[in-house]
């Protein structure tokens, strides 16, 4: 096979969460992606920015040279990737964020502005900052992440997020759903994933060398409604908390996938 033919196909394959020697993926041994937000007592991020910051962290963690290959994640991210991709986000400040950025793991920062007014926000909001680790069991969190809390993320956007920029893919909430920020943040970041799983070598290149620039939206009613009619990735929940099994989260819009679809529908 060519390096041209690679690009040019899915890069789901060794890293595919569907391989065959696990016959169901709750048959895999089951792991957990550690998620923490920095949420101060003073100046908290705008909802939609952590939100957007959650699932580019996911992104960043995925694309990783520890992530891939002989990697020293790359074991633990197969294996997570094997079964159900659950993620936990929980909040931490002071003395937490500190200690929790010594364990192994990547910091992403949000832009300041989605949601918010600027980089310093409004209303005293600051960027988001969120810190992905590297999938651990699901009962074998570190000591220093295990008694972060999860309640307490809820957020809020001091003004309305504006529309995305153009050609920027775009990860749709369902707006007949009340999800506190936490959870909304697993499940942009599954969104994310999902399309990660469906582009091509070259179409992954080119996003992370945007900086896997992304948009977090809510879709009006109608809109939805085409949104997960329309073959693009739709995220189940598992109904583990606050929604009902099987409910339809988020869907993720990457123009790369939208584009492929609408070559197939021609």
């Amino acid at each position: 096979m060519s390096s041209n033919d690679t690009e040019d196909r899915p890069a789901v394959g060794a890293d595919s969460p569907f391989r065959q020697e696990h016959i169901t993926r709750d048959q895999a041994p089951q792991y957990v992606l550690p998620l923490v937000v920095r949420i101060e007592k003073t100046g908290p991020p705008a909802r939609t920015d952590a939100l957007e910051t959650a699932a580019r962290a996911v992104l960043v963690l995925l694309s990783d040279e520890r992530s891939l290959g002989e990697g020293e994640w790359a074991g633990a991210v197969r294996d997570w990737q094997d079964a159900r991709i659950r993620k936990v986000v929980r909040r931490a400040r002071g003395a937490e964020w500190r200690k929790a950025a010594t364990l192994p793991g990547i910091t992403v920062e949000g832009t300041g502005t989605a949601g918010a007014a600027g980089a310093e926000g409004a209303a005293g909001t600051v960027g988001a900052e969120v810190r992905v680790f590297p999938p651990v069991p699901l009962d074998g969190w570190p000591k220093e992440l295990v008694k972060l809390q999860v309640s307490g993320t809820d957020l809020d956007d001091p003004e309305p997020a504006g529309p995305a920029d153009p050609g920027v893919p775009v990860l749709w909430l369902n707006p007949d759903l009340d999800m506190s920020a936490g959870k909304a943040m697993a499940q942009a970041g599954h969104a994310a994933q999902l399309a990660w799983w469906e582009l091509t070598g070259a179409e992954r290149a080119r996003w992370r060398d945007s900086g896997f620039r992304l948009a977090v939206r809510t879709a009006g009613p109608e809109r939805w409604a085409e949104l997960t009619g329309s073959g693009l990735p739709v995220v189940r929940d598992a109904g583990f908390t606050e929604i009902a099994p099987g409910s339809c989260t988020v869907v993720a819009d990457h123009p790369a996938l939208r584009s492929r679809l609408n070559t197939l529908l021609e």
